[in-house]
């Protein structure tokens, strides 16, 4: 058996046309701040990729890059501010912040409403509530790739390896929506393998390379790796490498690529949340 390699680029492409369409609609363009502190190369690289992204789908960017000397006070007077712009739709505090900023107390002042990480203890809790709200991008792209390829969730038995709470734990909020029969795996859980050999859909986010090895994986199941890790071989290259051993393409029916394959859809779901909340603007809020 050889695996459907489910490539994240054009299910992205599909999900960003689909969200340029939906901007569109709008009587005006929808709006994202894009909030950084400090001057680490790959939070600047993301949110160069995230401006870009988001221009291209028709949305009005905005990046706010700000020194790393910056205070708390001063982030949260930022964050007020953006909360009551009526011309921001999004707002996103890029990860992680230097460390002498509390990064639990800066997400929780961004306006639910406009929380398109999807971060917000109030978002969580709709989530879990199975209410509409604004979903973790990268689960949210996940389940937008599974329905690209037309792979079902519904009654399925899916293991989500890894219980954070960017990917993990919303990850498995969402399959239990969708109809699957879950199970959260995580560093404690005693026979990792016994979990995994039992789901027709593995979702793995564990953040360790190579963690899972064919002999873990139901012959025939879809395994989605979110994992990136960056790993150096015997010559001392660098390359990227996932939490799914490549082997493991020899037993899945699909698999995703690393890298290609999630990472696509993460920034495709950043704006798809954008506009769902530009749209919901005149709703109710999220959360009182």
């Amino acid at each position: 058996m050889t695996a459907q390699l489910l490539a994240g680029a054009p299910a992205a492409a599909a999900l960003l046309a689909a969200t340029a369409e939906r901007a569109r609609a709008l009587s005006r363009p929808p709006g994202l701040a894009l909030v950084r502190v400090g001057d680490d190369p790959a939070s600047a690289s993301y949110v160069r990729g995230k401006d870009r992204r988001a221009r291209e789908a028709g949305l009005r960017s905005t990046v706010y890059a700000l020194p790393e000397e910056t205070s708390q006070t001063e982030l949260l007077s930022l964050l007020a501010d953006l909360n009551a712009a009526p011309d921001v739709d999004g707002i996103l505090v890029q990860l992680p912040l230097p460390p002498h900023l509390d990064a639990a107390a800066v997400l929780r002042a961004v306006d639910p409403a406009k929380d398109v990480d999807g971060f917000h203890p109030c978002n969580v809790g709709e989530l879990w509530s199975g209410r509409p709200g604004l979903t973790p991008c990268t689960p949210a792209g996940v389940m937008a790739l599974l329905a690209h390829y037309g792979i079902p969730v519904a009654g399925r038995r899916a293991a989500v390896v890894g219980r954070s709470l960017i990917v993990g734990r919303p990850m498995a909020a969402l399959l239990l929506a969708a109809d699957a029969t879950v199970t959260l795996a995580h560093r404690q859980t005693p026979d990792l393998g016994a979990v995994t050999r039992e789901a027709e859909l593995l979702v793995v986010a564990a953040g360790q390379p190579h963690l899972i090895t064919p002999e873990m994986v139901r012959p025939g199941a879809v395994v989605v790796d979110v994992g990136i890790n960056r790993v150096v071989d015997g010559s001392g290259a660098a390359h990227l490498t996932g939490d799914v051993h490549p082997a493991v393409a020899g037993v899945a029916s699909a698999l995703t690529p690393v890298p290609g394959g999630v990472g696509p859809m993460t920034v495709a779901a950043l704006l798809a949340n954008t506009v769902a909340a530009a749209e919901r603007r005149s709703a109710l809020p999220v959360c009182p």
